[in-house]
């Protein structure tokens, strides 16, 4: 290993505390992660609770290989088809609010969105 190469790891270990992490984006990039998104990753929605300003638009994003819903607990907005791997769901809060939603397939999943 050159010493570039570790200096910058002693680095990088410094400042982040001995933990680094990264969020792998297309063809194994590391990538920042996007603003108002929420993954479904291991069967969990990632953030489980993301704070938005009025009029953002929040994405769902399925990383699992299962399929997975998001669905409003009070129909404050419109549900998603079922999500493939990868597959999209976005809408917009326009009011200010607390909106639960959760999967359909998967009950258990739940997650908020904080719009002030």
């Amino acid at each position: 290993m050159s010493r570039r190469i570790v200096h910058a790891a002693c680095a990088l270990l410094a400042l982040g505390g001995g933990m680094a992490t990264a969020i792998a984006g297309p063809a194994g990039h590391a990538a920042s992660p996007a603003a108002n998104q929420i993954e479904i990753r291991n069967f969990m929605f990632t953030p489980k609770t993301l704070t938005v300003p009025v009029g953002a638009k929040v994405t769902w994003i399925n990383r699992d290989e299962e399929p997975h819903t998001v669905v409003s607990a009070n129909g404050q907005f419109a549900p998603s088809r079922a999500l493939d791997s990868n597959d999209r769901y976005e809408t917009r809060f326009s009011k200010p609010g607390t909106y639960t939603y959760y999967c359909t397939v998967h009950p258990f999943m739940t997650g908020t969105v904080v719009v002030k």
